[in-house]
């Protein structure tokens, strides 16, 4: 067991998390002193253990303090992305029941047109003494408060939402359980102590926004195993090489594309950067397309280390190096919880058959105010599923092969786009990829592929058709795309993932209109 208010008596002095650019940085005494003035506050405005509070906030100090004050006071602490519209933002504040919401003066702007409707409920405070319109000062009415515990110290949880790539975020609430402020999540002692190696002398790079739940709970998990954590503002492929040699980082948590934005920078590039410190780096969110992963294992050795999990909690698996190595695209075996893969009619697919993936004998949940979201994520015998598709392997290892709402059906087949996906992201002219099935009228759905390219000037039906070749090289001319059209940017949330709705919605809407 230990915590941030631990490890402030035996080493006070040493850097809890420090920003990579800014060099802002907050010791273990300080933050120990900062979170216990800011849980004072909360108490002092009437917030008691299971209420929720929320914060718009990009990648600061001042988020990590606010984050264990709650925690300290038993809250449910709400992070909210500040590239949300004003309406999106405006449902997580109101679904999450936050008593109170905490910006910086980045994110004022986005929250400002909700502070001057809320007459004081929620309560809306910036950090930093700027005076603004409809906000309290953070700082200001923070300072006069102790720096001792409050007198009621009981573990609090994020409550966070799903990144809504396809419908309205989620939010997900885990009961509270009366737990102490230093009981640690035992996931993430399996994986980042057991698999990854870290412990209270690790340096840990986030390169990733932290109001997303795996960049959140590393980050907590560093203050619990009294680490240091440096926090890229955003990131940068060079960047991140560049802080790996500077700090000797022996841990990172990244996703997919940040390793594909690694590996297609020049040689020159990537070869000058000494990373041979890093001892572990996780990777999740999506699938990583495996001649991707296979290159990312050669330049920095079997330290990968794969899981799949929902911000739902309700069931994970792991895939080391080695493993991957011998089963090569795999996400990994169950740690919590056993896979099952079911038909259409909660049938049991037989190994290696693709299906719905189910955890069973798992950790259950519920979407906050959406019942009947929670109880379309579980079948009739309480198995529950994040709505992926895959199979198993004859030795348990599950292979992922989309998003069952993004399955093509042509012809009466299905088609899973991430396959096609895998293989032309390795072209060298494409950036990015996103395959998704527009109408057809014979066939029901044909493939689209939208590229990004890494030059718009190669963009055009040369590079169409030489796409097209390239991936029926590789696969069944089924699964290749029929057409491909370009654009400068696809739409990927801040983490990594594909808002392929954005996208596939374009070529619907007029099909929906006939």
């Amino acid at each position: 067991m230990s915590h941030p208010a631990h490890h402030a008596k035996s080493t006070p002095n040493k850097t809890a998390y420090v920003m990579a650019r800014s060099g802002d940085k907050v010791t273990y005494r300080e933050l120990d002193e900062r979170s216990n003035q800011a849980a004072h506050l909360f108490r002092s405005l009437g917030l008691k253990q299971g209420d929720h509070i929320a914060l718009l906030m990009e990648n600061c100090i001042d988020f990590m303090v606010v984050c264990w004050a709650a925690q300290r006071a038993g809250l449910y602490y709400t992070a909210i992305s500040r590239y949300l519209t004003a309406d999106e933002i405006a449902y997580i504040v109101a679904d999450c029941g936050a008593q109170l919401v905490i910006g910086t003066p980045k994110t004022a702007e986005a929250l400002g047109g909700l502070a001057a409707k809320a007459n004081g409920k929620p309560a809306y405070y910036i950090t930093g003494n700027d005076k603004i319109a409809n906000f309290k000062s953070w700082d200001r009415v923070v300072a006069p408060q102790p720096k001792t515990p409050i007198a009621d110290e009981i573990a609090g949880y994020d409550m966070l939402y799903s990144s809504g790539t396809t419908g309205r975020p989620k939010g997900i609430k885990r009961e509270s359980e009366n737990k102490a402020i230093d009981v640690p999540n035992p996931f993430l002692q399996l994986l980042c102590q057991k698999m990854c190696g870290m412990t209270n002398e690790s340096i840990y790079l986030s390169p990733a926004p932290l109001y997303h739940a795996a960049p959140l709970r590393f980050n907590m998990m560093v203050g619990t195993l009294g680490g240091t954590s440096v926090i890229m503002e955003s990131f940068d492929a060079e960047e991140f090489l560049q802080l790996v040699e500077k700090h000797k980082a022996t841990q990172s948590q990244l996703v997919p594309t940040m390793f594909v934005r690694m590996l297609k920078l020049p040689d020159d590039v990537r070869s000058k950067y000494n990373v041979s410190t890093l001892k572990g780096a996780i990777h999740a969110a999506a699938p990583c397309p495996v001649d991707v992963k296979a290159r990312m294992i050669e330049w920095w050795g079997p330290i990968l280390i794969e899981y799949y999990a929902g911000s739902e909690g309700n069931g994970v698996t792991v895939s080391d190096s080695q493993q991957w190595l011998s089963h090569r695209g795999t996400v990994g075996r169950a740690v919590v919880g056993s896979i099952k893969i079911l038909d259409e009619e909660d049938n049991e697919r037989p190994t290696g058959e693709i299906g719905t993936v189910y955890f069973a004998d798992a950790p259950t949940f519920a979407y906050h105010n959406d019942p009947d979201k929670t109880k379309r994520a579980f079948n009739a015998r309480g198995w529950s599923t994040l709505g992926d598709v895959g199979y198993l392997d004859k030795d348990g290892f599950l292979f992922l092969t989309d998003r069952k709402a993004y399955m093509i059906i042509s012809g009466g087949v299905n088609i899973y786009p991430q396959e096609t996906e895998d293989v032309l992201i390795g072209h060298p002219k494409v950036a990015d990829v996103a395959v998704f099935g527009v109408p057809n009228e014979e066939m029901g759905e044909e493939v689209k592929a939208v590229v990004q390219p890494h030059d718009m000037k190669d963009a055009g039906p040369e590079l169409a058709a030489e796409l097209i070749v390239y991936c029926r090289k590789t696969l069944s001319p089924i699964k290749c795309p029929k057409s491909i059209d370009f654009e400068a940017e696809l739409p990927r949330t801040p983490t990594g993932k594909l808002v392929k709705r954005h996208l596939r919605d374009r070529y619907w809407a007029d099909h929906k209109k006939r």
